[in-house]
């Protein structure tokens, strides 16, 4: 069975790769990354996102809340998982490619609903300061996007990898008749 790629879940990967990268660099990297830091200019728009957002700001930091990196280590691994995925996909073409892709979408999805789920639990400790307007344009919608992205790439390639199940289960059911 041929390798079916999608250009939306490529596309995706490619495109978060480096945003990946780039805010777990952050958060390892604080205070030097913070505003005041002598590496903040690398990552100077989370001058405005680590006010909306305290897990990123300086209150985390200071407190030793361990939830901001935590999560940041795991963004690393589902990165390489990223990359092999458009290895596997298009360069190789294995048919591993698309549970690989899965896995980390699930990945993603999982950390996203975490996140969510603690800010909900927690009475909004980390962004219940904010306006409505500055929740939703800073929060909300960017956040948004790492629900609705995975969800779909879970969604599509799920749907191939049970089909592929379905064609080896029908061939051995076969085998067995025989």
């Amino acid at each position: 069975m041929a390798n079916k790629t999608y250009a939306f879940v490529s596309l995706w990967f490619a495109l978060t790769i480096p945003v990946i990268f780039w805010d777990a660099g952050y958060c390892f990297f604080r205070p030097r990354s913070m505003v005041g830091g002598d590496l903040h200019w690398i990552w100077k728009p989370y001058a405005i996102y680590q006010n909306v957002d305290y897990v990123y700001g300086l209150r985390a930091y200071e407190n030793g809340e361990g939830f901001t990196n935590a999560q940041s280590a795991l963004n690393i691994v589902e990165n390489f998982m990223n990359i092999a995925y458009l290895y596997l996909a298009h360069v190789s073409g294995s048919p591993v490619a698309p549970l690989l892709g899965f896995t980390s979408a699930v990945m993603t999805l999982s950390k996203t609903v975490l996140y969510w789920l603690q800010e909900y639990y927690c009475g909004g400790c980390s962004v219940g300061h904010n306006d409505f307007k500055t929740l939703l344009v800073y929060w909300i919608i960017p956040n948004g996007l790492w629900l609705l992205v995975p969800s779909y790439i879970i969604w599509v390639l799920g749907r191939d990898i049970t089909a592929a199940l379905r064609v080896v289960d029908r061939a051995v059911q076969k085998t067995k008749k025989q």
